[in-house]
């Protein structure tokens, strides 16, 4: 069982009853922000490398709440990159010392925030490892470095602490809503921390003072371990790779139903990206059932029953190939086959060409909770939900990963741009993640739950959903939900 208490000198926190536990968590805000150089002490720069979404938002995030102290933030970039016009654009210059080589600002850094691309990352943290000065703090925000370097036989460099804050959202949601709460106190993406190792005892502050810098409404603890396998299983499933299995098959039975292409889009993608998750943001799972009709229950109920059970078997699945290695050896496989060539995109299939019209007529139209669509949605949710519970996730990580940072992050920016530009548009490990366990998704609907949703509904299912545990720790935790939605435009 992941450990969820910790204590610290510097920030006041605040226990969260969760089902059978309580958890130890910081409530963010920017009150805060006077209290980091104590948080970072010891730190004087920062180095954060690497400038994709996530490398871009924690820059800045980290560049604004810093403003007014010694503490540095300076970008580290590999030669030749691309991104470099862009950090340049947002102010961090070769001029100044706030962006430079990637290595020698490793080696100049108190504190190194890894932030490259996977594949990059495990082909180039040995380079990274040997010119950092003694003790300085190693950063990560995901979990797949411990995991590559189990599968190689490699390991941390001694003497340095290691701690991670991954974001509960994708990098532009992580500092638009930062720039939110600019006005707001409180606006964020809340995020985890872990403690891999603490040489001189200053980790967890370190860890926690980064995660108020990035703006988290409240962040709470997990380890390296659990949070690698939740947020890779997490991608391949609800976050991602399963949403998009879930509207192609949808949109497919809607179409052969006898739907035209615009009612069929609005009553697979649009629903579950709009209304299902405005519902779930703000009232939770059990209201989008209660917020049905009669019949429309019946119908809910027997597409969650008949979703559930193949659901929960390729979450598992996914689960297992994740702990065992098989997934990340496929993704650096990918990276070997592919180099830095362009990969294919999805958004060619026939259901993409409906988006733009759907979203053209969205004004001054409330759309319904299509019970069917809810019904698949709700239990493919679950499913991880429940899989993440029996592998021994604490609360806040298993609502976080599987429903907090689904219909607060990203279906927001899959309603703006379409589940196809997500898909194509995400981290590379992601992409590759979703590219292959989508269509397992799409099949396994196609194949066995829609099929078996023509029969009654199984009433022990639909017990078991409405007193499942979740509903209490999602109450809990959407007592700390940032008081704004996120602005995609």
């Amino acid at each position: 069982m992941t450990p969820t208490t910790y204590t610290s000198r510097v920030f006041a926190l605040e226990t969260m009853d969760v089902p059978g536990a309580t958890e130890t968590i910081l409530r963010g805000g920017r009150h805060l922000l006077s209290l980091l150089p104590q948080a970072f002490e010891g730190v004087g720069r920062i180095g954060v490398l690497g400038w994709g979404p996530q490398g871009r938002a924690q820059a800045l995030n980290l560049r604004d709440s810093l403003a007014g102290t010694d503490i540095r933030v300076t970008v580290g970039l590999r030669p030749g990159s691309r991104s470099a016009a862009d950090a340049r654009a947002h102010g961090f210059t070769e001029e100044d010392g706030t962006l430079g080589d990637w290595l020698a600002v490793a080696a100049d850094s108190d504190l190194v925030i890894l932030l490259i691309a996977d594949a990059a990352l495990a082909a180039h943290h040995e380079e990274i490892f040997a010119v950092l000065e003694p003790g300085a703090a190693i950063g990560l925000s995901h979990g797949f470095l411990l995991g590559h370097l189990r599968e190689t036989g490699g390991d941390f460099p001694p003497g340095h602490p290691v701690i991670a804050v991954c974001p509960k959202g994708m990098g532009d949601s992580v500092r638009r809503l930062y720039q939110q709460g600019a006005e707001v106190n409180g606006a964020g993406i809340n995020s985890s921390f872990a403690v891999h190792a603490d040489p001189d005892g200053r980790a967890v502050d370190l860890a926690l003072g980064w995660s108020v810098a990035l703006g988290s409404p409240y962040t709470f603890r997990t380890t390296l371990d659990s949070e690698y396998l939740s947020d890779i299983v997490g991608e391949r499933a609800i976050l991602l790779g399963a949403v998009h299995g879930i509207v192609e098959s949808l949109y497919g039975r809607h179409r052969l139903a006898g739907d035209d292409e615009v009612t069929a889009y609005e009553r697979s993608c649009e629903n579950v990206t709009g209304p299902i998750a405005r519902i779930i943001s703000r009232a939770g799972l059990r209201a989008v059932r209660e917020s049905l009709d009669a019949a429309g229950r019946d119908v809910f109920d027997r597409a969650y029953t008949a979703t559930y059970p193949p659901a929960r078997e390729i979450v598992a699945e996914i689960y297992d190939e994740v702990a065992d290695g098989t997934e990340l050896r496929s993704v650096i496989l990918a990276e070997r086959r592919l180099g830095a060539g362009p990969m294919t995109e999805i958004g060619g299939s026939p259901m993409w060409s409906a988006g733009d019209r759907v979203r053209a007529r969205r004004a001054g139209r409330e759309l319904p909770v299509d019970p069917f669509t809810a019904g698949v949605f709700v239990a493919t949710m679950l499913a991880q939900v429940d899989e993440f519970a029996e592998r021994g996730h604490p609360w806040s990580e298993i609502v976080n990963e599987s429903v907090i940072e689904a219909v607060d992050s990203l279906l927001p920016y899959m309603h703006a741009r379409d589940v196809a530009h997500m898909v194509d548009n995400c981290s590379r490990t992601a992409r590759l993640g979703a590219r292959r366990w989508g269509p397992r998704f799409q099949a396994a609907y196609e194949q066995i739950a829609y099929p078996a949703a023509e029969g009654p509904a199984d009433a022990s299912l639909v017990a078991a959903f409405d007193a499942h545990p979740v509903h209490e720790a999602l109450a809990a935790a959407a007592k700390l939900r940032p008081s704004v939605d996120i602005a995609v435009v």
